[in-house]
């Protein structure tokens, strides 16, 4: 017999993203980047928005074309950043608002989860061991976030999720990008600072990391390496931005556990992606790592389309 599954909708700030899963697979995925002019650093949310609406109708054309719909027992969809109260950004109404019409219309449950919760999700996907723990650390590393989390699993929400440290200033993905794009480098620029850094011979670049407890800061160190621009060699500066983020996110892993106990730290967003980053990350923190599948690591819908089919009535009941 065939299985159900979820169809999951997903908007943030740079991809356009559906998938299907049942109970314990990926059924479907597809994504398409938005489109960011080059020299640019970013997009205003009504450009984002406008794309996501363009991009989501042949994405789902796509989806249906290959999932029977009659399959389809709820959809979810990311409707905030976080679960916090007053999380909230504009290009998530696109794929809300597609998502209560499809619901509608195919008659069947409609779940609104949380961007950060989906990326959580999707690390998961492979390690679900670590629901069987009462809590567990998660980091969300992104362009948008350098949340530290204590998560707890919780049957009624996607979980329980406490910030318990942050970057005070610019984001691991925001000190990627300013200086990819400062080296001449498209955006968003993390696969293409990452090759330049598996090219380096020196690796002698420190960029200043600020860790203060659970907080971190990021701002010095893209001031330091905007000032090493003109007279380094970029594969020398770009592998010190990937040394500096381990040094940071190693030094922050650390303190938690002394805060926390020697809990496992599942890390996961899209820098997270970076084997660099990873294989750095594993020599500096002497703890329990877990990371997500690479290509899970980017946003996707995949993570919001697993917490639809948890809800749905699951493995995890």
């Amino acid at each position: 017999m065939t299985k159900p599954v979820c169809l999951g909708i997903d908007t943030s700030c740079y991809t356009t993203s559906v998938a299907c899963a049942d109970d314990k697979s990926i059924v479907f995925s597809e994504r398409t980047m938005l489109s960011v002019p080059f020299g640019n650093r970013g997009l205003r949310q009504s450009e984002g928005l406008f794309q996501h609406v363009k991009q989501l109708s042949p994405l789902l054309c796509d989806l249906f074309a290959s999932v029977d719909r009659d399959r389809i027992c709820s959809i979810a969809v990311s409707a905030s950043p976080t679960a916090k109260d007053d999380s909230y950004m504009p290009v998530f109404l696109a794929g809300l608002k597609q998502a209560e019409t499809l619901a509608a219309a195919l008659g069947v449950p409609l779940y609104r989860v949380d961007h950060q919760s989906g990326h959580i999700r999707a690390a998961l996907y492979g390690n679900e061991a670590l629901l069987d723990r009462p809590r567990f650390l998660a980091a969300h590393i992104s362009g948008g976030t350098t949340d530290l989390l204590l998560v707890e699993p919780d049957r009624d929400k996607p979980y329980r999720i406490e910030t318990v440290g942050t970057s005070t200033d610019l984001h691991a993905g925001q000190f990627v990008d300013r200086v990819g794009v400062a080296m001449g480098l498209p955006f968003p620029a993390g696969k293409h600072l990452e090759r330049l850094a598996i090219e380096a011979v020196e690796k002698s670049v420190k960029l200043p990391g600020a860790v203060r407890g659970l907080n971190c800061s990021f701002s010095g160190a893209e001031s330091a390496a905007q000032r090493l621009l003109t007279d380094t060699a970029k594969e020398e500066l770009a592998y010190g931005v990937y040394d500096c983020l381990s040094r940071t996110l190693s030094k922050m892993f650390a303190h938690a556990v002394d805060a926390y106990g020697r809990l496992p730290v599942l890390v996961c967003g899209g820098v997270a992606s970076s084997a660099l980053l990873r294989s750095l990350l594993k020599n500096r923190f002497d703890g329990d790592l877990y990371f997500g599948r690479p290509e899970l690591s980017a946003d996707n819908a995949v993570g919001v389309a697993l917490l639809g089919a948890d809800r749905s009535g699951t493995w995890m009941n």
